[in-house]
């Protein structure tokens, strides 16, 4: 078979060479030790965790290396593509805090290397596939899909590994340039496909998670152009992390089985092989038993659940880092006031079972960095957020921006902050006693107060509130109103004598609390009180007279 002429058939337009492709995409100048790698995911519409949490460990080794992030869409497979998905994709990642140096935009692509969109660079995959065809490594094959079935159910039969190899390849592959032309001109549709040998051989690959890798080498014919000259993923992820210069290639432990095929391709074309980073896959509990999140099952698993769930981007990477690598927590304890990014991340900590992701871990996760931040990033998050999912909410924090900033700071600072806040869609209701338009009492009254004695207290608390009492003045006389109804001052005279009194201290505030908050789990009430203002303190109370 001349090659040459069968290139020339096959790719007739193209006039490329791998060497134009090697000084248009040159080597990056970048520190030595710098990572350069990407995520590349496929515009489906669905932006799940696991395109945030392979993200995140890209990030995380290109910026600790003073190297590249990117973003590389893999749209080859146009079945599956939905419109705005890149958007959708793009916003998600922002919405995270995913920074990208180069790569696909909502605007275009950004950067020396692009395109950045697979379905862009046909001319790239056109070029490297005419030389294989030239190096006699590919060839058209013109099998239907009823003789691909056909095939497949005879190697069932012989309990054979399916696929297109050896004997099932040799039609095609020893067609004649004349028969091929025929094919062609006949306008049968046809894929090229790389021409493997069969071979007992084993490959050794040094995945930077999991260590050493040895598979059987590949013996697959595996398809490297579809019938409308679209790559597939193994041809065209080759190709890309090639003339992109990544380093690193992270992606889900799924692709191990497609090690051989991509070693192959590397080995054939010449090119170093990246270093693979394969990830282990998300997993939760369900019944006492670890399984793969689903798509179908678990809304978790979508990115857009946490959006509206408002589970704040600063927790979620938090989360993913405690995942990621078992020593996060503890450089946290060690560094509570430290910026996330600066965890020295490593991959080789990573661990090589499933991640499980526990939304109560993430809720504990999440109560902590919020406590963390200042009151003012509280509020602007918060009303971000409620301007897209609760905007009547979003009216008030506008309405009244100092009263929510004294609110939000209450509890905010010394060594035990407060934990109320887990997601700014709880926040909503934790902080709707703060305004007249959504103060609601969910609490019912302590049962160990009569009703005569609670009207009795407000009464005479009214009397005597002095609302620039400092908290010193405002307990002693809570204390003294308390002392007078026959309730114990001490909660421990209480738990001594319960006989000699009506009831503690302890009822007494509760019930102060549920008139002034709506709930007996709430500030202080003194805070509260100097936040909310003379006005509704005394309104609130008086409704109990």
């Amino acid at each position: 078979m001349n090659t040459q002429k069968l290139a020339e058939l096959l790719f007739p337009d193209v006039n490329g060479t791998p060497e134009m492709l090697e000084k248009r995409f040159p080597e990056r100048k970048l520190p030595a030790g710098a990572v350069v790698t990407r995520i590349g995911p496929s515009p489906t519409g669905f932006v799940h965790l696991g395109n945030l949490y392979n993200a995140v460990i890209g990030e995380r080794l290109a910026h600790q290396s003073e190297g590249i992030f990117y973003l590389r869409i893999e749209d080859t497979d146009e079945k599956r593509k939905v419109d705005g998905a890149v958007e959708t994709l793009i916003s998600a990642m922002q919405y995270f805090g995913v920074q990208f140096d180069e790569g696909a935009t909502a605007d275009g692509d950004n950067g020396n290397y692009a395109p950045y969109r697979q379905r862009q660079r046909k001319e790239i995959y056109h070029i490297i596939a005419k030389f294989l065809v030239q190096q006699g490594k590919a060839y058209p094959c013109f099998l239907t899909a009823e003789e691909i079935d056909a095939i497949r159910e005879e190697q069932t039969k012989q309990q054979e590994n399916p696929g297109i190899y050896g004997k099932y390849a040799e039609a095609n592959r020893n067609l004649t340039l004349e028969e091929i032309q025929q094919k062609i001109s006949s306008g049968l549709p046809w894929v090229l496909r790389y021409r493997a040998e069969l071979s007992d051989e084993t490959i050794t690959v040094q995945d930077a998670v999991r260590g050493k890798i040895s598979m059987p080498k590949n013996i697959m014919d595996f398809v490297l152009l579809k019938s409308d000259g679209i790559p597939t993923y193994h041809f065209a992820h080759v190709v890309d992390d090639h003339f992109m210069r990544s380093t690193h290639v992270i992606r889900g432990e799924e692709w191990i089985s497609s090690l051989p095929m991509h070693v192959e391709l590397f080995n054939t074309l010449g090119w170093n092989l990246p270093i693979y980073c394969h990830t282990a896959t998300l997993m939760k509990t369900d019944d006492g038993k670890k399984r793969k999140l689903s798509k179908r099952k678990d809304p978790e698993l979508a990115l857009a659940y946490y959006q509206q769930e408002g589970i704040c981007p600063e927790a979620v990477w938090e989360f993913l880092l405690t995942l990621l690598n078992s020593d996060f927590e503890e450089w946290r304890l060690a560094n509570p006031e430290k910026d996330y990014h600066e965890f020295p991340y490593s991959i080789e900590k990573m661990s090589v079972s499933g991640a499980l992701v526990d939304l109560d871990k993430l809720r504990d996760v999440s109560k902590e960095v919020i406590s963390r931040m200042p009151a003012e990033k509280v509020y602007s998050a918060l009303l971000d957020w409620c301007r897209i999912y609760q905007p009547d909410f979003a009216e008030l924090l506008r309405k009244y921006p100092e009263r929510s900033l004294k609110a939000l700071n209450i509890g905010r600072t010394g060594e035990k902050r407060r934990k109320d806040l887990e997601n700014w869609k709880q926040a909503c209701q934790f902080l709707n006693f703060w305004f007249e338009e959504t103060f609601i009492q969910q609490d019912a009254m302590p049962e160990e107060i009569s009703e005569s004695d609670r009207k009795l207290f407000f009464q005479t608390y009214i009397e005597r509130y002095q609302h620039s009492d400092d908290s010193s003045a405002w307990f002693a006389k809570v204390k003294e109103i308390t002392q007078e109804l026959g309730y114990a001052v001490k909660p421990k005279d209480f738990k001594k004598h319960p006989d000699q009194f009506k009831g503690s201290i302890i009822h007494v505030t509760n019930m102060l609390r549920i008139a002034l908050t709506g709930r007996a789990n709430a500030p202080d009430i003194w805070e509260v009180s100097q936040v909310l203002g003379e006005e509704i303190v005394l309104n609130r109370l008086k409704k109990f007279l």
